[in-house]
């Protein structure tokens, strides 16, 4: 019995022994294929990235877990890595950079004027009495030939007389002379012809309107003396008319010289009038930063009347040459200019400086820092943006040109 308790005290002991070898030595001889444990410095939000937390769980911003900052990581010398399910997270969208014919739009307020080139004065032709208006107010409608004033001319006298006294001595030659001469004072051909059907002097004379319009000025009334060349009336047309249009000097490479556009005015709902740009004015309006054009539209109805608020628009004309565009909403201004996110494949992305140009139909030209079949970020490019920038992995975009490699 005694020996039977002796053996079983012996292997007890060697069993202890050797589980307490197992335990020193077993965890001091690594394995090759033993990977060691990735340290976590915090974790964060990928939609709200400088918000940090010692902790993993649930997101207080968004419904999403947290995401863990490893030690190890080294975020490339231009840009940032995003798994494909925080790129779902972010609800990020890439389209293509391609060529397009961009349009830009013109839309713009005009007033309705009138066209000043066909206004027309009509002065008084000699000394003389305003015996009788026809017209005798501003703003009156006349027609084509219609009398406006009645002069009395009593300076005619004696030049006509003379000229009468010629024509009996039947010298064809001092005749024509003193007819000249009448012709010299302003004297209408067709008082001349009446003093030679009458053979008596002819000191009235009544002025008329040489085409239909209106009365932008009137400068005399009944019984007013008037001088050689006096400035009587001042006549207008409405067709055609200028639309006097103010824009932007954002769009100053968008309205020329030549340019048709259309106009749509309120009062006449549904329909268009169609126009020209004659002059693009050359100084800014100070008080309103904007640019002057006249354009010269026809309005052979009379439609249009001076002071008319009209909407104009470029009329519709052939494409431009296709350029370099992409979505308007890829675009990250900055003060120092303006940049992209590109996509380089991967889960990889990186910002590019671009030089943008005109922009249309929700796409923006791009001069420089883009090729075509680039791929960039139009959604969640500013979060990649905010990201980029507090792990310092875009202290500097690249140079334009450096994204198009």
């Amino acid at each position: 019995m005694k020996t039977f308790i002796l053996t079983a005290l012996a292997v007890a002991t060697l069993a202890a022994a050797g589980g307490y070898y197992a335990g020193s030595f077993g965890h001091e001889i690594p394995t090759e294929n033993a990977k060691p444990e990735r340290q976590v410095l915090y974790w964060y939000d990928p939609m709200v990235p400088g918000q940090r937390f010692d902790k993993p769980g649930k997101s207080p911003f968004m419904d999403m877990q947290l995401v863990p900052k490893y030690a190890d990581e080294n975020p490339t010398q231009s840009g940032v890595s995003i798994s494909g399910q925080q790129q779902q997270n972010l609800g990020m969208v890439v389209k293509q950079a391609r060529l397009r014919s961009l349009t830009p739009p013109f839309q713009a307020w005009a007033t309705v004027s009138t066209d000043e080139r066909s206004l027309q004065t009509v002065p008084s032709p000699a000394n003389g009495v305003v015996e009788k208006l026809f017209v005798r107010a501003p703003q009156q409608w006349v027609k084509a030939g219609e009398p406006l004033a009645q002069l009395w001319v009593p300076s005619w006298t004696a030049a006509q007389q003379e000229y009468l006294a010629v024509r009996q001595l039947g010298d064809a030659a001092l005749t024509r002379a003193a007819r000249e001469r009448l012709a010299l004072q302003f004297m209408p051909d067709v008082i001349i012809r009446q003093v030679e059907r009458s053979g008596k002097p002819q000191t009235r004379l009544t002025l008329r309107a040489d085409n239909a319009g209106y009365v932008a000025k009137l400068d005399t009334r009944e019984g007013a003396q008037v001088t050689a060349t006096a400035p009587l009336f001042e006549l207008a047309t409405l067709d055609p008319v200028w639309l006097v249009v103010d824009y932007p000097q954002s769009q100053a490479s968008v309205l020329n010289v030549g340019s048709e556009v259309s106009a749509f005015a309120e009062s006449w709902p549904g329909e268009t009038f169609g126009g020209r740009v004659s002059e693009v004015l050359p100084q800014l309006e100070t008080t309103t930063r904007t640019l002057k054009a006249r354009i010269v539209l026809d309005n052979p109805q009379q439609k249009l009347k001076p002071g008319m608020y009209v909407r104009v628009a470029l009329a519709k004309s052939q494409p431009a040459a296709p350029v370099l565009a992409i979505p308007e909403e890829a675009l990250i201004a900055t003060g120092n200019g303006t940049r992209v996110i590109l996509s380089t494949g991967n889960g990889h992305f990186r910002s590019v400086d671009v030089t943008p140009g005109v922009s249309a139909d929700g796409w923006t030209e791009i001069r420089s820092g883009l090729k075509e079949g680039d791929s960039v970020v139009t959604s969640g490019q500013f979060l990649i943006d905010s990201e980029a920038s507090l792990r310092s992995a875009l202290p500097e975009s690249t140079k334009p040109g450096e994204g198009a490699q």
